[in-house]
């Protein structure tokens, strides 16, 4: 059985549930898990883990590597070698590089290993990094140079062409869904109003949760039994429970904090919407496909969210929820009342949501798809060699 690495820098920071199930989930292939920071273990417990050593380099060895041969900090640093040792130890066919940014990281790495590389792009790793001198330019080159690149959407498609990755090499690789975890649930209309709103994510500006707490500020005004759970840590949190202090509905507002996988489900099974209205940011920042999202539609919750990044791609508008502009709070309180105002159609839009979540998002055929990017990968590389 082929061996593939799968390099991710930190494993696993808590928002990073969907490389955890990827990494666990693949049966046709063995892997280990290349990082250099080791965290949630109780969270993402995983037995095969390098943890790459820190290097204690020889100063006058740097030196000539580093201004005399004029080569990369991966390697002038020690990096490189405590890799490709790692990896001839592990007997690795190839490596699976989680995200841009470290496939920008290990890029003359890359071009120099003797395997195949692929990489993946999530979001927010598509963005120029306007602090990092020549950064976009070694992006450029990375999707040049790995014979395949994966993206979560077919957004961040576009702006991988556009950054020069030739469309032949492109695979989509969605995040697939164990929907065991997430069973679809009947629910019944709230006869007195009293609708449950949930958001699950980061607390971060692209989430668009001023958006969100605006526009229930607003639905609660007519809907005074209404509630509103948003679970998820991040550096909003102060800020957000300030804005609803503000608008008024502090006692209707639940943080709930990072919830893991049961106490998630739970949470959506006793609420009636889930609510996303994600946007861009000024530094480019971007979604892929909110995980959270797909886990709450495959439980038959309707969605309000935005058209924004892969979003469209997961939410069929009119059919499984509506979308609108971003940083519009007063259109995503118009879906939300043409969806709470219809119990007909709320109740379907439900239902349509979790079909569409296993006929585009369950977990054992996109783990299929990531293998065969695998084999792909493998058989193009001996076909060169």
């Amino acid at each position: 059985m082929p061996t593939v690495a799968s390099y991710c820098t930190t494993f696993l920071k808590p928002e990073m549930l969907h490389i955890y199930r990827q990494v666990t989930a693949l049966r046709e292939f063995d892997t280990f898990v290349v990082c250099k920071e080791r965290r949630s273990e109780e969270k993402f417990p995983f037995g095969e883990i390098e943890v790459a050593p820190g290097v204690r380099s020889n100063f006058i060895r740097r030196f000539w590597l580093k201004y005399i041969k004029k080569e990369p900090p991966i390697v002038y640093r020690g990096e490189y070698g405590v890799l490709a040792r790692l990896l001839e130890r592990r007997r690795a066919d190839l490596m699976h590089v989680y995200f841009g940014h470290t496939g920008v990281h290990l890029l003359p790495f890359i071009k120099r290993w003797p395997k195949p590389t692929v990489v993946s792009f999530h979001g927010m790793d598509i963005q120029p990094r306007e602090d990092k001198s020549g950064y976009l330019d070694n992006l450029r080159e990375l999707l040049q140079t790995v014979p395949l690149a994966m993206g979560r959407s077919l957004s961040l498609k576009e702006g991988m062409l556009a950054l020069g990755l030739p469309e032949e090499r492109f695979r989509l690789n969605r995040t697939g869904i164990p929907l065991d975890n997430y069973p679809f649930k009947a629910r019944t209309a709230p006869g007195d109003g009293a609708w449950r709103w949930v958001q699950a994510c980061r607390l971060i500006e692209k989430k668009g949760l001023d958006v969100s707490l605006q526009a229930f500020a607003a639905f609660a005004a007519d809907h005074p039994e209404a509630r509103f759970t948003i679970a998820g840590e991040g550096p909003l949190l102060e800020p957000m429970a300030e804005l609803a202090g503000e608008l008024g509905v502090a006692d209707k507002v639940e943080f709930a904090g990072f919830l893991g996988e049961g106490d998630l489900c739970a949470l959506y099974h006793r609420s009636h919407l889930f609510v996303h209205p994600s946007q861009i940011t000024a530094d480019g920042n971007q979604e892929g496909i909110p995980n959270s999202m797909l886990e709450a539609m495959a439980t038959g919750l309707p969605v309000a969210a935005t058209l924004h990044g892969g979003i469209p791609e997961a939410v069929e508008h009119g059919t499984t929820g509506l979308l609108g502009p971003e940083r519009d709070a007063a259109t995503l309180l118009d879906h939300i009342r043409g969806i709470t105002s219809d119990p007909a159609r709320w109740a379907a839009m439900g239902e349509a949501a979790s079909r569409a979540m296993q006929e585009n998002f369950e977990h054992r055929a996109q783990i299929a798809k990531l293998e065969a990017v695998y084999r792909e990968a493998l058989e193009l590389h001996h076909g060169r060699s």
